[in-house]
């Protein structure tokens, strides 16, 4: 596969050099020059496999000769060694037999190590990036920009990972107390992990890893590569979970369409879904839910997308007020808006909504959602309202209801079980540079860390 600006297609890289590089020369994104399609008679093939087998075919097409077929097979499989569970908020799995009459469905992408969607695309990209570094003992500095999941994910990927040093940068007061543990105590004292406390919003962050890779000596210096969804090695395994779960609701229920419902905030999850889509996976539409932060809901009603600061919410790590990946949507659409809306529907929902609707669910199914869960699923019920046929809801289940059990306890009145792995972290000493949102800030503790 060839990678292009999504500037100016005249600039191109292959899949590793992209990978490395995160962004292109002249600060565009990557995108794939082709997407490849495959008919029914094909996808009904991959279907029939084991997420991490169809993952290693997919990703065949999007890589490059450095990863042969062996390869990328046992790349996912030592990535995706966990579930990619579909149930209804009863506890029934996808399967007809079982529940015949289901079709509204939580896609649980949070089995993963650090409990988050964020695995799928991290892991995937950690090993890619190990395999091309030990060939050619290449060094990199990673500097990634979380509202939550992704730092911990990032982390945990490269956690120990030679030739690697990882920097979070996170907003100070901004992520969960459980998110905040799990960044601040990956691996020992002298950790090749390291997570920064900014004294600002995820997009100070988000903004201060675009001026480092924007400055030229910082960016050579330290070889630095982006860990965000900037790095089109985030954005493509995305596509993975949606062209297999979408393809094993059409096997299970073949004539209903099918719809997925995605909490949005830097947009590269539901770019990963338009990608699968445009691969011939059986998905008819998007619906879009974000929180008070809402510039792409607002760019679906009105056509025009005006980026604004973020704003503080229950479902942090939607928080992001100039999603990065945007553009890669116009792109995927040609810059044609009624394409877009052909494809895409969102609403957003305040602070109030989000917990109303978490009590809702618990006392109705006893089912328990993440804040973020939960504007996804309001998101799926406010779209349904207009649709008299039926349909098979999905809705993304971002991340395990613990990871934010502060919140989640507060809303519910009861205690989360705490998962081993988290329980685990809660108990290390946290360990965190804080700082002010400034390159002059960051530039000197790499010089002191990297």
């Amino acid at each position: 596969m060839i990678y292009q600006s999504h500037k100016n297609s005249t600039i191109k890289a292959s899949f590793g050099d992209a990978l490395l590089a995160s962004l292109a020369p002249d600060g565009g994104l990557w995108m794939p020059e082709d997407i490849p399609f495959f008919s029914p008679v094909e996808t009904a093939l991959m279907g029939a496999k084991s997420f991490a087998d169809c993952s290693a075919e997919l990703a065949g097409h999007f890589t490059d000769e450095n990863f042969t077929p062996d390869v990328l097979k046992a790349l996912c499989r030592d990535a995706y060694d966990f579930d990619v569970p579909m149930v209804t908020m009863k506890g029934d799995t996808l399967d007809p037999a079982l529940a015949p009459d289901a079709e509204d469905f939580i896609l649980e992408l949070f089995h993963g190590p650090t409990l988050a969607f964020k695995d799928f695309a991290a892991r995937f990209m950690g090993r890619a990036a190990s395999h091309l570094m030990g060939a050619t003992s290449q060094k990199r500095t990673i500097l990634v920009a979380t509202s939550g999941d992704t730092g911990g994910a990032i982390g945990d990927a490269f956690l120990d990972q030679a030739g690697i040093k990882v920097f979070i940068l996170f907003p100070k007061g901004g992520v969960s107390k459980v998110q905040e543990q799990q960044l601040t105590t990956m691996g020992r004292a002298r950790s090749n992990v390291k997570a920064i406390c900014v004294d600002g919003t995820f997009d100070d962050c988000q903004q201060l890893v675009k001026q480092a890779f924007g400055d030229k000596k910082l960016t050579e210096d330290y070889s630095l590569m982006s860990a965000n969804s900037i790095n089109v090695g985030r954005v493509i395994p995305q596509s993975f979970y949606y062209f297999w779960t979408s393809l094993q609701a059409k096997a299970a229920y073949p004539n209903r369409p099918i719809v997925y419902s995605i909490p949005s905030g830097n947009l590269g999850n539901l770019t990963g879904g338009l990608i699968a889509r445009k691969m011939g996976a059986p998905i008819d539409r998007f619906v879009v839910g974000n929180n008070a932060n809402d510039p792409f809901v607002d760019y679906l009603s009105t056509g025009v997308y005006t980026p604004r600061p973020s704003v503080p919410t229950l479902s942090n790590a939607m928080d992001i007020g100039r999603p990065n990946n945007f553009p890669r949507i116009l792109s995927l659409f040609e810059d044609v808006y009624a394409d877009v809306l052909e494809v895409c529907w969102g609403a957003s929902f305040t602070d109030v909504e989000t917990e109303r609707h978490i009590r809702r669910v618990q006392h109705e199914t006893g089912y328990i959602m993440c804040p973020h869960t939960a504007v996804g699923h309001l998101a799926m019920e406010k779209f349904a309202e207009d649709i008299a046929s039926s349909f098979t809801k999905i809705t993304v289940g971002t991340a395990h209801p613990a990871k934010f059990a502060d919140s989640v306890e507060r809303i519910l009145h009861t205690e989360i079980p705490m998962p081993g792995v988290l329980a685990k972290a809660m108990k290390k000493k946290k360990r965190m540079h804080v700082m002010a949102p400034t390159l002059d800030d960051l530039t000197d503790y790499l010089a002191i860390n990297a």
